[in-house]
Order: C-alpha cells, then structure tokens, then sequence
C-alpha cells in the first residue's frame, strides 16, 4: 500500500482490519491468506533521550511485508518527513558587513548586522513511494522509519549528529534483534520475520541517512542506495570557511532544518544551541560540524554503496559525492555511482528499479547477480548519454593546468598551457548585491569593472571535463577586512560569437581560512595571499570551436551572503593556475592502447591473435613497452614486437596449454611510455566441453537513429564448421527495442538477422537466438551489428555469448 505521508496514525487505527501484534510482530491473530502483505506500526526504542525527559526516545516505523513465508530481507527508509515541513524563517542574507570582518577589526567599522529574516518553506522532497509496492512482493519487506523528533517519533531533530544517527540505527538492531520494539499500546514485539539483512535507500535528506547509519558499520546493515545525498553537512551549508546556502534556500542553516521538520513541542532550547554551536560568523570547521561529518568515518562502512546524484544539483552539491567516492574507494568499499545530468533528485533512466533491486538482491539475498562486474562508473553527459568508466573521476583523463596571461590591468585575459606573455595584476569591485554570476560571466572579451575573466583560445577539439577543477589564485583585498572569493568555470562561445555562456561550476573561499577551514587568520589589507580550493565536480563536455573560461568574482548572489558592494580586490597572475582533469587536450606526449578484436575464444591446447594499436594523442611520439597481465595459468602472451613507437602495432599471440581451466578471463593489455601508462582490454574465453563458445562482455554505445555498431567475438580452436543449432546470447539495453536491427555476421561476411524492428515499445533485448550456421566456419571473427533507425532514443550493446559449436 502506498502511505501518504500525513495518515500514519490513521493507519494504525486502521489496524484492527489487519493482523494485530501481541507479544510477536509476526505472531498475529489467524492468518488471512487473502492479504498480499501485512501492514503495522511499532516503536523502536533508541539510545539516545535528545530532548532529556529521561527516558530513551522511541522511532516510529510503519512495516510492509509478506503475509506469508519469510524470514525476509529489509528494504528500510528513514525520514524527517513524514508530516512534511512547516515554515521556518532563514536567516537574513543581505548584511551590512560580512559578519567575520569584525574578527580581527584593522579599520572602524559598524557591527555587521542581519537582513530581515524570510519566511520560506523548503519544498517536501520527493519521497519515493514504490518501495512496498515494488519490493514486497519480490520478497522483502519495506520499513518506513519516522526520523528523531519528527513524525510519530520521540526527541527532537538534531540536524545529523550522532543522536539521529543512533535514533536510525536502532532500528537495523531492532530488527536484527538487539533493540526493544513496542506496539502503540506497549506491547513488546520482535522482528522474527526479518532476516537481519537490512537495505537503506532515499533521495535528499532520507539519502543521507543511509549515509549516517553506514558509517556506524552497524551489523546487519549490508547494502545503501544514496541519492542526492549529503556526506558532509558542513559542505552542505559551508565552504572553505564562507557560509553559503544550498542552492535556492538562501538563509538557512542547520537550526532552520530542524525547525522545518520538528513535531513535537519541547525542542525549543536544543534547536537553539544548534543555532549557536553552528557558528554564521566565522564560518569555521568546528566540532559541530565533525559532528556531522561520515567522510571521515567511511573505514568503518561495511555495505556495498550505491551512489546516484545529479551533476546539477546545486542543493546537494556535488562535492558530496565526490568525498564520499573517494573516501569509498580508499577503503576499498564496495560500490557503484551512477551521476545523471538532472537536478536535485534520482534519475529517469529506465533501469533504475531495475538495478536498485539487483543492488540489494547481491547484497541483501546473496545472489550472484553479476551486479558488481559491470561498469563501476556510469556518467551522463547534458546531451543525454551516457558514458561508462572503470572508475571516477574518469581514471582516462589527464591533468591540465593553465596559466593566467593578462597584459593589461583591465582587458580580459587569456589561459594557457604555456608560457604567460603577461603578468599583469589586475583588479576588481564587488558589485555585492546588485548582481548575479550569470550576469557577471556575460560580454567575456569586454572589460568589466565587476570581474576578472581569462579564456582559452577557441579549442581545435572537444574536452571533456572530470572530476572537480581547482584553482590557485594569488589575491589581495585592498580595502576591507575580508571579502568573498568566488571562482567560476565557464562554457564561452568562440572568438567573435554571441553564444550565451554556460556556467559548468563555480567555487568559493573566505580568505581568512586560506590556510584551514577551521582556522580563521587576519587578512591584511592590501595583502597577498595564496587562495586554494576546489570548484565543485563536474563531467562535461566543451565542444570544439568553443573556450573554456575562468572568472573570479566576489559575491555570488545566489550562494554566499551579501555585503554592500565596494570591496576591492587585486588577483596577481604569477602563479594563479586553473587545473581540471579532462581529455581532449594536448598536455605534453601521451598516447593511447587499443586492441582489435577485443575479445576471443579457443579450445585448450588452441592459440588467438589479435592487433594492439597505440596512437598518439597528444606531443610527440615515444616509445612505448607492451605486456599482458591477468593471464591464468596455461596461458601465455607474446607481442611482435614488444616495444612500439607511438602509433605503430604490434601482433599479439595468445597461447594455451590442454590443462588451462575453462572460462573467461579478462587479459590487461599494457602500453608503458615515458612518462605515462595506457590499458586496453581483452576478453580470452577458453572453451570447455561444452563446445565452442565466447563472449565480449565490452559496452558498445548505439546511437540515436545513427551509423550500425559493432561488438566482435574471434572463435579459434574450434574443429569444422559451426552448429545447425548455433546460438547467441544478446544483452542491448535500450529504452525502445522497436527501434533497433539486429543481426550476426559471420567471419566470411554473411548476414543473419537476429531482430528487425521487433518488441514495440518494450524496453531491452534480453534473448537468446538460435541460428543455423551450418554452413560457416566456426572459427574467425564473428560480429554483432546493431543500429537504432529510429529517433529519440539512445542505448548500448551491453554484454553478448555466441555459441557455435554443438
């Protein structure tokens, strides 16, 4: 059944038309085999009291589960929102002084004081609300908790801390069995229908709770789905010691939060010391924030994370999944991340269900899926596809970092790889209040008093961008005690053109925390310091023929507060440098790994061959030593020659012995140069006795209403010709199967169609062809073609098993 999230109570009073809990949750009055699933409240005592009455506050869950069988696994959400949001003023952005300039006060000057408050709710997020319908009958059972102090729950709201994280906690023991849970009339009761294996999920505030409890390593919590999530709720609200705001909620902080989604009457003087202990006036790390902060606690999360975020969320910003990715993968965590170009919200792809539940299947069930071999990385580009990575950032792309060239005290300047021809300072006003970036970055070879701009030339090819770009800026207030930094990435049209720039990102710094964000020091004016951070991340895509641009501002009006304008400040381009991590440029001598076909099989004792490519993609050619790893004992590989000038091939011969194990077996083809190593791929199928069979498990993008693909298997070793009850195992994932041709073409170039335009508007191929092949060889390179011929769709060749012999 789906809740609307204001008549929990009205369900438990409901109850009586469902089974009633006695001194067992499960142990209800006769069985009603007609009900798909049970439905029931219970309150699960926590460890923590945060409103101190002295006694330990209880969480509400509201419980969907089979009506028969189990134990099951748990799908849990926790959430502040289930009786929605009040309003709750923000606090007063437009100040009549930045509020840390009266620090270390070096000139007279008033008191800084607060704008009027405003009186904003934030919008309810979008709570999910398939989860029972979906998952219940798949087997599992769906818990939707009440967060502390919120909805039928017990204590007050605590903004992230330990207190709220315990409070969810408690219910992954409660139904692993080591916490007390009672009905609404005070019944103790258990979770004997549970098997302890417990999935959080949630978008927004109910995603970052997943992120709490796992960072506990809370036993019996075993996998997490995060999405739109915060891993760090000073990032959240601050930046490199500045109070910002998450993207249009101008004003609010952590006490606007909790009094947003309160719902009891006794939290008064707690919210209060949040407001105190969360600090508006220096901006500093602090314990409060350490308080909330999982990054540092990802060593002790032991489920597999599953993190969707969108790269234009600017509520949630993306420095959060960045952090959290990283903290992850240094402690070897199992995980995914899927980064989806919308908003602050999950994505639309079609599959998202999907491999949510596969996600939890693994992890929760314990069924070898295959969830964990695919791409670990999958990005999505504004154009709408998708690119999928070993890893993120994109471990591909190299770093770029450009100059500041100015040769005039106010013309736009210019970024380079090279050497600057100008070191100009160069000086601007803050415009405070009165504008916005998007105003600010506009008329890029035009002087502006409001800003500081420097561009590339016009790019001869497409970069894309990844990961978070960083700048080193060297940058002196001249007037004021302080002043805001903000830096913006920008998308320019060519040289000449009227095109509407784009702002891919943007950073921000106080200067006083130049040194830490936990440390605020004098600024003196007049002063230069050394301003470095990062902008937050971004995957995106600068086409060729346009420029990429850095402008430095002060106030950026959506974000940062707002003083009155007329801080000056004066940036030095001698040594202030922009770095991203892209592909496409030319940053010195480089070159790329290729291997045609990319995947082959033979019988034991049998041998394969394929070409390694290498091509220079930037600088000049080097030399470049090939070798193979991942190879399983009774396989050998041999390259001639072994070492290539960048851009030559060379022949690589794989070789077996009759005692090699069958399987398949992913070989790590490895170009090391000078100064750079480059991989490529190749998948050895050894057959077993089965017959002769392989698969190129290697994505292949189709795209929209384009050119045929092709993915391509080499069968060798395998005697005479192919099987009249040939088959091939094809996997296309694609929104609109209806649009796509499909066929097989055998190594002499003959042509059997597997699909023409067949399924309608089902999504996917999932099927197994047979096909006589009883007039083909059975060895040599076997391709699979497909083409989308129709448009508004895109998809990929995902994996593919071909089967020759009998």
């Amino acid at each position: 059944m789906r809740f609307p999230h204001r008549v929990m109570l009205i369900l438990a009073l409901l109850a009586a038309a469902l089974p009633v809990p006695t001194a067992v949750a499960s142990a209800a009055a006769p069985p009603q085999a007609a009900l798909a699933q049970i439905e029931e409240r219970v309150y699960v005592e926590s460890s923590v009291d945060s409103n101190g009455d002295g006694r330990l506050d209880r969480i509400a869950i509201d419980i969907a589960r089979p009506s028969t069988g189990g134990p099951v696994p748990v799908v849990f959400e926790q959430s502040p929102y289930r009786n929605g949001l009040a309003n709750a003023a923000n606090h007063g952005v437009n100040v009549s002084a930045l509020p840390q300039e009266s620090l270390f006060p070096l000139v007279p000057g008033a008191s800084p004081t607060a704008g009027a408050g405003v009186n904003v709710a934030r919008p309810v997020p979008d709570l999910p609300d398939w989860y029972d319908d979906y998952f219940v009958p798949k087997g599992y059972a769906v818990v939707l908790g009440h967060s502390l102090g919120t909805g039928a729950s017990e204590g007050c709201p605590t903004s992230g801390d330990m207190q709220e994280t315990l409070a969810t906690t408690a219910v992954v023991d409660w139904l692993n069995g080591r916490a007390r849970g009672f009905s609404a009339s005070g019944v103790q009761v258990t979770a004997s229908w549970s098997t302890g294996n417990v999935g959080m999920i949630g978008v927004s505030y109910n995603g970052t709770l997943p992120n709490m409890a796992a960072a506990t390593g809370v036993a019996g919590l075993k996998a997490i789905v995060p999405i739109s999530a915060i891993s760090s709720w000073y990032d959240y609200y601050r930046a490199n010691g500045l109070v910002v705001a998450p993207g249009g909620y101008q004003g609010e902080d952590a006490d606007v939060l909790a009094r947003a989604v309160v719902d009891r009457t006794d939290c008064t003087s707690r919210i209060n010391q949040i407001e105190t202990d969360q600090d508006r006036v220096t901006g500093d790390w602090k314990q409060f924030w350490a308080d909330r902060d999982y990054v540092g606690k990802a060593n002790q999360v032991t489920a597999g994370v599953f993190v969707i975020h969108g790269q234009a969320d600017w509520n949630v910003k993306g420095r959060h999944y960045a952090q959290w990715w990283d903290a992850l993968r240094a402690n070897n965590v199992p995980r995914k991340i899927w980064l989806h170009n919308g908003g602050h919200g999950t994505t639309s792809r079609s599959d998202y269900r999907a491999t949510v539940e596969r996600w939890f299947e693994y992890f929760l069930k314990g069924v070898d899926n295959g969830v964990l071999t695919g791409p670990r990385a999958e990005v999505q580009f504004k154009d709408g596809t998708w690119r999928q990575y070993a890893d993120w950032p994109n471990p591909g792309a190299t770093e770029a970092v450009f100059k500041l060239d100015a040769t005039s005290a106010t013309a736009p300047g210019g970024l380079t790889l090279g050497t600057p021809t100008g070191t100009t300072a160069q000086q601007f006003t803050d415009n405070g209040r009165s504008s916005t970036a998007t105003t600010l970055v506009a008329n890029p070879d035009s002087a502006n008093g409001n800003r500081l701009v420097y561009r590339t030339g016009n790019l001869p090819a497409a970069v894309t961008l990844t990961g978070s770009p960083r700048v080193s800026l060297r940058l002196a207030v001249t007037n004021r005690n302080d002043a805001n930094v903000t830096a913006l990435l920008v998308d320019y049209g060519g040289t000449g053109t009227s095109t509407t720039p784009v702002i891919v990102t943007r950073g921000w710094i106080d200067p006083q925390n130049r040194n830490s964000r936990a440390t605020s020091e004098k600024v003196v004016q007049g002063t230069e310091y050394t301003l470095n951070f990062a902008m937050e991340p971004k995957d995106y895509v600068f086409a060729a023929g346009r420029r990429i641009g850095l402008v430095v501002i002060s106030t950026d009006y959506d974000y940062t507060l707002r003083p009155p304008a007329g801080a000056v400040l004066r940036l030095n381009p001698v040594a202030s440098t922009l770095t991203i991590a892209q592909t496409g440029l030319a940053t010195g001598n480089d070159f790329a790994v290729s291997v045609s076909p990319t995947a082959g099989a033979t019988n034991p004792g049998g041998s394969l061959s394929a070409t390694v490519a290498t091509a220079v993609t930037s600088g000049s050619a080097q030399s470049v030593a090939l070798s193979a790893t991942g190879l399983p004992a009774g396989v050998t590989a041999s390259f001639n020659p072994a070492t290539v000038t960048a851009g030559g091939s060379s022949a690589l011969t794989l070789s077996t012995t009759g005692s090699v194990a069958p399987g398949t077996y992913p070989i790590t083809i490895t170009g090391t140069g000078a100064g750079a190593t480059r991989t490529a791929v190749y998948t050895l199928t050894v057959n077993g006795t089965g017959g002769c069979r392989a698969s190129n498990p290697a994505d292949v993008a189709i795209p929209d209403a384009g050119a045929a693909v092709e993915s391509t298997i080499t069968i060798s070793g395998c005697p005479g010709v192919a099987s009249a009850s040939s088959t091939a195992e094809v996997h296309i994932v694609h929104p609109y199967r209806g649009d796509l041709v499909v066929s097989l073409i055998a190594p002499d170039g003959s042509s059997y169609s597997l699909s023409n335009r067949s399924g309608g508007s089902a999504d996917d191929i999932h099927q197994t062809f047979t096909v006589n092949l009883s007039g083909e060889t059975a060895n040599g390179t076997w391709r699979l073609r497909v083409q989308d011929a129709a448009s508004a769709d895109v998809g990929r060749i995902d994996t593919w098993t071909l089967t020759v012999g009998p």
